[in-house]
């Protein structure tokens, strides 16, 4: 009785507070509009049931759906106790399933200076309770660890990556000149009920840009981010993750040589298929235009470069992601046409050699980046939107 009447209520705010998202989009240019947050994510359980995670306040809730995304289930809290949560497109919170069947959530804590959080976790053995959420790092300085990726490798490992800042303040301490921030992981070797101390896997990522993981084709863990190469170039990096968390060299991804003193707050996308061949879309700016690419990367460090390059989409082609199953590819993106922000979709179904591409949906008004799901040997889109909530788009 009790977990009902919660779920009302929950319910019941979440009607309140989407009418004041309403009423924000309707007021005039000169009233000061509410931050819209609508970063969200979604994952199919192992048994076919769908999951997503979203913002409501102070809180993370927790939907199912049986039926593909068609209706969801009243929600579930996931913090009992509210707490400041980053959920704009490029910090959402993250769902994933332990080995176990645990239920897995991560999520961005900000902090009272700005640019400034904490990396946060809770599991759940059920889906139902929520185990009191943890700072996944040991480093509690008020800075920079945002933009968490999280990924359950095949040994069962449990891996979250950020963008962090401890050494930038270090090299600022010493007056000593520094590019960028620091990438730093930390593992859990029990399914997600604690993590070691984290280590660190790269120096001078770029800022604000969202983190990309996946397991290679030997099961290794692998993270890509937007990077700063010398002397100034924004490209992509890869890194090989070793069984005790260090990180294998640093290779680089892509190859536009971007030079930008600051963030596009851009990230990539990654997916390996069972030949081992990394597909990748990623936000970059060459010849004179910024574009979302699509490419297959080099998995040899002796070797790097890419194959099969393309751009996706036109010139308000943003946010682009990317899904797999056997020789199917799935990209999907945004793009604002100066009334609506409309979704597209591309499908290769010969391994990334051709696309061919489609028009999903069209939403005024705020909305989140789009998300590329793979289950069961079908590919789906997953769209938040303001008004018209989430929505799931088979892609055939």
């Amino acid at each position: 009785m009790k977990l009902a009447m919660r779920r009302i209520i929950l319910g019941l705010s979440l009607l309140l507070s989407l009418s004041a998202v309403y009423a924000a989009e309707a007021m005039p240019a000169n009233v000061k509009k509410i931050k819209v947050e609508l970063g969200a994510s979604a994952v199919f359980s192992p048994d076919g049931r769908l999951y997503a995670v979203a913002k409501q306040g102070e809180h993370l809730l927790l939907y199912r759906s049986n039926n593909e995304g068609v209706s969801w289930s009243a929600p579930v809290v996931v913090n009992a106790q509210p707490e400041a949560i980053s959920a704009d497109g490029e910090n959402r919170p993250k769902l994933a399933f332990a080995k176990d069947g645990g239920l897995l959530v991560s999520w961005t804590k900000p902090l009272s200076k700005p640019n400034t959080g904490e990396i946060r976790f809770a599991r759940s053995d059920d889906g139902e309770r929520f185990s009191p959420p943890i700072t996944v790092h040991q480093d509690r300085a008020e800075i920079t660890h945002r933009f968490e990726s999280m990924l359950v490798a095949g040994d069962g490992r449990v891996l979250l990556a950020w963008i962090d800042k401890r050494d930038l303040e270090k090299a600022k301490a010493g007056k000593e000149a520094y590019h960028g921030a620091a990438i730093y992981a930390a593992v859990s070797t029990d399914n997600g009920r604690s993590f070691q101390p984290e280590k660190k896997l790269a120096d001078h990522s770029c800022e604000c840009c969202r983190l990309t993981s996946a397991s290679d084709a030997d099961g290794t863990p692998i993270f890509m981010w937007r990077h700063v190469f010398a002397p100034n170039e924004r490209d992509h990096a890869i890194v090989r993750i070793k069984p005790d968390g260090s990180p294998e060299a640093l290779q680089r991804a892509t190859f536009d040589r971007w030079k930008i003193d600051g963030c596009p707050h851009h990230g990539p996308s990654l997916a390996v298929d069972a030949a081992g061949v990394r597909h990748a879309v990623w936000f970059n700016h060459k010849d004179g235009e910024g574009r979302v690419f699509y490419g297959r990367l080099s998995s040899d460090a002796a070797a790097p470069g890419l194959d099969g390059q393309r751009s996706v989409g036109g010139v308000r082609a943003e946010h682009a992601d990317l899904a797999l199953t056997g020789q199917r590819v799935a990209i999907v993106w945004k793009a604002f046409d100066g009334e609506q922000t409309k979704l597209h979709a591309e499908l290769s179904e010969d391994g990334g050699k051709t696309f061919r591409a489609f028009d999903l949906a069209a939403s005024a008004g705020p909305s989140d980046q789009p998300r590329a799901l793979s289950h069961g040997g079908k590919l789906y889109a997953f769209w938040h939107s303001a008004r018209d909530g989430m929505r799931v788009f088979r892609l055939d």
